[in-house]
């Protein structure tokens, strides 16, 4: 059985004493550090820049994810890569040289990613998955953080699982995760998950990652 790996989100830090945060989920023993890079225009909002990347390059060991969810990145590979990003994903939505894009990051030595949208069809990205290192089902719409689970993402995350087994990628789950469903999504297959607020918001970090990463090995 796969061990569940947890991506704390650090749009949901706080970012009054990001140093210290990063110092503490790194002792918690997070798996990966997920960075959200907004540009306003292909999600309503701004955040994440190259400083909060630069920031945790400082102050943890631990690896970077870095979910751009910008339009044409291709444009920031090279950038985000060169600072220290171990898996980098984009928006096919966003590209529409996705493949190239694809293979950029996998030249580049990063882990290649894909996200894909509530609204996005497993049909739309499958010429895409054998690309992909990484695959990341939104379970709500990009953009801001502290957002509920949509159910009626379920059905793609099966969908995914099998081809998860044909391709290769692991497959991350983002948006509205927390102790009361990550093990009915680990039942589903999927291995990463991206938790912001309900991790952010405990006071004992330590405690909040084991108590997720119990519930999702079951």
């Amino acid at each position: 059985m796969r061990t569940a790996k947890i991506h704390p989100s650090i749009l949901c830090a706080n970012h009054g004493s990001l140093a210290e945060e990063i110092k503490q989920m790194t002792k918690a023993g997070a798996d990966y550090f997920h960075v959200d890079v907004m540009d306003g225009a292909f999600v309503p909002n701004f955040g994440c820049g190259t400083d909060i990347v630069k920031c945790i390059k400082k102050h943890s060991h631990i690896p970077i994810d870095v979910h751009l969810m910008v339009e044409n990145p291709n444009r920031h590979i090279r950038l985000f890569r060169d600072l220290g990003a171990d898996i980098i994903s984009i928006h096919p939505e966003a590209d529409n040289q996705a493949a190239l894009t694809l293979t950029a990051i996998s030249e580049s030595g990063a882990i290649p990613g894909i996200a894909i949208n509530p609204d996005t069809s497993v049909e739309a990205v499958k010429e895409l998955l054998p690309l992909c290192g990484h695959v990341m089902a939104m379970t709500v719409y990009p953009g801001y953080g502290g957002q509920r689970f949509l159910d009626f993402t379920l059905d793609k995350i099966k969908a995914l699982w099998a081809l998860s087994k044909e391709y290769g990628f692991s497959l991350c789950v983002d948006g509205g995760i927390s102790r009361d469903n990550i093990k009915k999504l680990a039942l589903l297959g999927v291995t990463n998950f991206v938790v912001g607020s309900a991790l952010f918001s405990q006071h004992d970090y330590e405690l909040a990652v084991r108590e997720l990463r119990s519930e999702a090995n079951g």
